[in-house]
């Protein structure tokens, strides 16, 4: 009886480590994606990155990217150690058989291949704050965010800092206003400065 209660309890651990050992036993689960799919969106990428940069900085992150038939939803890693604050994700959409669907966002790809100087990324966030304390942005009430991230906008990264010069809460809800400025992580270019508010 003993001996045969040990085998069950052994097969219960056994099929636990086994099941749990397989990518699908967390919450993500690694897409996967053919190989000439692959190869086409990577191209994309690189027709807009070169190939150095793109070798040395993006890698495909499975367990973003997602199939929701007929499409992938692609996700890549955008990493430069040396300069650690260069961390985002590109992202974009191709169908079955790898063809960039245009309508939908295309997100992160910077255009070194074309403009080599929009991806030195030489302002870290320290430099960043300076450039946005000469060029008048506010302390305000609470610390500034800051992020360096993709803006749509003017189709690069950018620096973005947003100071809270009033905030409140009430019966009505959050209300806040401030200013922002964005500025260019390549050449500290002020590209903008504005008011923002929650009302």
């Amino acid at each position: 009886m003993k001996k045969i209660f040990l085998i069950v309890i052994a097969l219960l651990v056994g099929f636990v480590i086994y099941s749990c050992s397989c990518l699908t036993c967390g919450s993500k689960e690694e897409a996967n994606v053919p190989l000439d799919v692959l190869e086409k969106a990577d191209s994309f990428i690189v027709s807009k990155t070169g190939g150095h940069f793109f070798n040395n900085y993006i890698a495909i992150d499975f367990f973003r990217t997602k199939h929701t038939a007929p499409y992938y939803e692609m996700v890549y890693g955008l990493y430069i150690p040396e300069k650690s604050y260069v961390d985002a994700l590109i992202k974009f959409t191709v169908d079955s058989v790898g063809n960039v669907v245009e309508k939908r966002d295309i997100i992160g790809i910077p255009n070194c291949r074309f403009y080599p100087l929009e991806c030195e990324f030489n302002i870290d966030e320290q430099t960043a704050r300076q450039i946005a304390t000469d060029n008048g942005l506010e302390e305000g009430i609470k610390e500034w965010k800051a992020g360096f991230i993709w803006n749509a906008k003017y189709g690069k990264y950018v620096w973005h800092l947003l100071s809270t010069l009033e905030e409140m809460e009430g019966e009505f809800g959050y209300k806040a206003k401030g200013k922002e400025v964005i500025i260019d992580p390549s050449n500290g270019e002020v590209i903008a400065l504005n008011d923002w508010d929650i009302m």
